[in-house]
């Protein structure tokens, strides 16, 4: 699984870090999201990412098989 963030989307809100700090960061100066792989999620995240892309309000986080 891969998950993929819209920039455009995303308002900063932080809830995708609050619900998987693992997976997600967010950037100092804008407060958007980062995730933490470039790549495929490890397995052992992958329930932890899917809780993050669920948190966010502003559905700007997308999952990839």
């Amino acid at each position: 699984m891969k998950v993929v963030a819209d920039l455009d989307k995303c308002q900063g809100h932080g809830l995708c870090r609050m619900s998987a700090p693992d997976v997600y960061d967010v950037t100092v100066d804008e407060g958007q999201v980062i995730v933490k792989f470039d790549g495929e999620i490890p397995a052992e995240l992958e329930d932890a990412a899917a809780l993050g892309v669920d948190s966010c309000p502003e559905i700007a986080l997308t999952i990839e098989d």
